[in-house]
């Protein structure tokens, strides 16, 4: 996308994302109305996904060369996964007890939401378990993006072995690549009203401006808490990009388009088009983008996890349960390895926050209460594990070899 059209573009989102705040605000339940628009825009972008993801993930493994070299990128790779994702863990510990947000507040007893009790049995064996699927089709239909990676990267790797024979193969898939890049390029021009209209009737569903304010109100200290941790992590990020990348503030501005995108969708599966094209723009190496973006839009949930550590901590402090030491060491593994593990899964952030709950024997009535504000940060913690993935590329792109072969 040239330049100049790309900062209209981005003109344009920040608006909507300003009126539909606006809209969703005053007009409340009316602006239900205009809920197609973002539903179409969201689809549009989904659409994209499953070729998308095959197509880079394939011709990205290929472009490292040698498949040997394969270990040392996933090597990195994951590293970085890791560190990431157990600093914002810590963080979300860190400020949760700083700012005790559960102290005080009774949550009573109620039932457990059906989506919480229909995941109450589930555990790590289960996320390893969601890695391989033995239908492709029908992980793909249920938007299961972590086993068709895997396969993607076997498949590639076993191209790469075939010599002459794998080329026709592979250059059908750096056709399909650039083709799906220039069909989102196509469908972002549609970002600023669908953007618009999932703000605007998210809103809306709630009620407008006063009921939202109802429902932070029961649990404000717990939404401060969350958003000054994301804060907080978001430089952590930024002061990696800035030491290991050498990269600035150009490369954050160029990301904005991608950011606002995953505020409005909630997914970062569904921005990865735009995340990835974002990205080419920065500059990085396409190996670098094709490899670590779409792995990192379904296993690098640096958001998620510490929202799971936070809310959490916000639980046990609810229902007057002192954790110890031992007790948040334990959250603090099992909301790092969940959130790298649990994004194959559907409602991977609920999940997530049961297999923690379990782990140190939470009672799984006090979601009930994080549900109601839950669509709200949501959007900010999928802004973060797509910043997350961002600088994921940036610093893998830093350690490639000039040569691929």
């Amino acid at each position: 996308m040239p330049h100049r059209t790309a900062l209209i573009l981005l003109g344009l989102i920040i608006v909507g994302v300003i009126a539909g705040v606006l809209a969703g605000w005053y007009a409340g339940p009316r602006m239900e109305a205009v809920a197609w628009l973002g539903a179409l825009f969201l689809n549009a972008l989904k659409m994209t996904i499953i070729p998308l993801i095959l197509s880079a993930v394939i011709t990205g493994v290929a472009s490292l060369g040698d498949v040997r070299k394969l270990g040392r990128v996933g090597t990195i790779t994951i590293g970085y996964y890791a560190c990431t994702t157990a600093i914002a863990v810590a963080i979300g510990l860190l400020m949760v007890n700083l700012i005790q947000p559960g102290s005080g507040i009774s949550l009573g007893e109620g039932p457990i939401p059906e989506g919480v009790a229909a995941k109450g049995e589930m555990g790590i064996d289960d996320i390893l378990l969601s890695l391989v699927s033995p239908n492709l089709v029908n992980a793909a239909a249920e938007g299961q993006l972590l086993p068709l990676i895997v396969f993607a990267i076997l498949f590639s790797a076993t191209l790469t072995t075939l010599g002459d024979k794998g080329q026709p193969v592979l250059a059908f898939f750096e056709g399909v690549n650039e083709a799906m890049m220039k069909l989102v390029v196509w469908i972002m021009y549609l970002a600023p009203v669908g953007i618009f209209a999932l703000i605007a009737a998210r809103l809306g569903q709630t009620g407008g401006g006063e009921a939202f304010l109802g429902e932070v109100s029961a649990v404000g200290w717990h939404v401060v808490t969350v958003l000054s941790g994301l804060a907080l992590h978001f430089g952590v990020l930024l002061l990696i990009l800035f030491f290991i990348t050498g990269r600035g503030w150009d490369y954050l501005f160029t990301m904005l388009r991608a950011l606002l995108t995953a505020f409005g969708t909630a997914s970062s599966s569904a921005t990865l088009p735009l995340t990835m094209e974002c990205v080419r723009e920065n500059g990085i190496d396409p190996r670098a983008v094709r490899f670590v973006l779409p792995l990192g839009s379904t296993i690098n949930m640096d958001g998620t996890a510490l929202y799971e550590s936070a809310a959490a901590m916000f639980i046990a402090q609810a229902y007057g349960i002192s954790l110890g030491l031992e007790q948040q060491a334990l959250i603090f593994v099992t909301a790092t390895l969940a959130a790298i593990g649990a994004a194959g899964i559907p409602e991977a952030g609920l999940v997530t926050l049961v297999i923690v709950l379990n782990a140190v024997g939470l009672p799984l009535e006090g979601v009930g209460l994080l549900l109601a504000v839950d669509w709200f940060l949501d959007r900010f913690r999928t802004s973060i594990n797509v910043w997350g993935d961002s600088v994921g590329a940036a610093v893998l792109a830093r350690f490639l070899p000039n040569n691929p072969s």
